[in-house]
């Protein structure tokens, strides 16, 4: 089993909602919703791929002979490489029902863990996906960080954390950015946007860092981090909830600019391969973020050997990929991937 093998089943599978193309970058699938497009004229997700396409790397390769470390620690997890599963779900509704959300979580967490990457897993109207990623974390010593709706009801998301945190957690997290997503339906009226206050409040109830996913701003970053948070996603959600907003990888270095070190830093948006996953690190981040290829490779891995086996053989492509350009750039470790390597055309 290869991953050429492995999309060509997914193809196949998921058709017609993923078209699992070569080069996931948004374009045949825009405004394609249910499925995997992005709102409106799918501008948001374009413009991630689009940015990171203008970020051009400086090779150096007068060094020593080494092998590149590309382990980093995460929430007090140590990681293989700097790479997160985004929290995706509704595989019925957005994915063709190729695989389910139970097989879907089993397979992003238990996947992510032989490969030592940090999975994310998502929440829903009802409260069945949460359970499933709390019983995924469960089965894998805990490894998984469970992705909440921005309830109105912050003692739903105090609760619910506690709960990740007994089950050996690293983190809990909310996507702040679906205060407003069309996706949840009439459930929405149930949802609501996350001041300052509010986060406080969450943040001091839990014995585990709380991540604010949907964080495009510096004042929002630093509001998160005078908040308490442990950590940001600056996200777009895939550019699923706004039309017309700027790529991820561009409002970077302003964020890491405003707060310094006190917030763990994740990015997603755009980001398929390890020159990516390079880049939005010299760019600020400390980890990226990557979501539908994974669905892709748990989709097509089911039909051949098993998609937790396609899930880790993913993230290990994606290892060798940044360890090749570390090698390319005179970076021994992730910490030398800083801004001088790269320069934005």
């Amino acid at each position: 089993m290869n991953l050429n093998e492995i999309w060509e089943k997914a193809r196949e599978l998921m058709a017609p909602n993923c078209r699992a193309c070569p080069e996931c970058n948004g374009r045949a699938c825009r405004g394609e919703m249910p499925g995997v497009g992005a709102a409106g004229d799918g501008s948001s997700w374009t413009a991630c791929t689009e940015f990171l396409s203008r970020v051009k790397i400086r090779m150096d390769t007068v060094h020593e002979p080494w092998q590149p470390d590309a382990s980093t620690e995460l929430f007090g997890v140590r990681l293989s490489l700097p790479l997160c599963l985004a929290p995706i779900g509704g595989m019925n509704y957005n994915y063709n029902g190729a695989i389910s959300d139970g097989y879907w979580s089993d397979a992003a967490v238990a996947g992510s863990r032989m490969a030592g990457v940090l999975p994310f897993t998502g929440d829903n109207a009802l409260s069945d996906q949460y359970e499933l990623g709390l019983k995924a974390a469960k089965a894998n010593g805990g490894i998984n960080v469970c992705t909440l709706k921005p309830w109105r009801d912050n003692g739903k998301i105090i609760s619910r954390g506690l709960e990740c945190a007994a089950a050996g957690a690293p983190a809990l997290a909310c996507d702040i950015d679906a205060a407003a997503f069309a996706n949840m339906g009439d459930s929405v009226s149930l949802l609501a946007p996350k001041s300052a206050a509010d986060l406080r409040e969450i943040c001091s109830a839990l014995p585990i860092p709380f991540i604010a996913k949907g964080v495009m701003t510096a004042e929002g970053a630093v509001k998160c981090a005078e908040a308490g948070c442990g950590g940001i996603v600056v996200s777009t959600h895939g550019g699923r909830v706004l039309p017309s907003a700027q790529a991820t990888a561009q409002v970077l270095p302003e964020i890491r600019r405003a707060v310094g070190d006190a917030l763990t830093i994740i990015v997603d948006g755009g980001i398929r391969t390890g020159a990516d996953i390079f880049k939005v690190l010299a760019l600020g981040a400390d980890a990226a973020m990557i979501g539908r290829p994974f669905v892709v490779a748990a989709t097509g891995g089911s039909a051949l050997e098993g998609g937790a086996e396609g899930v880790a053989m993913y993230a290990s492509a994606k290892r060798a990929e940044l360890e090749n350009l570390m090698v390319l750039t005179g970076c021994r470790t992730v910490g030398d991937i800083t801004a001088a390597r790269v320069a934005v055309v």
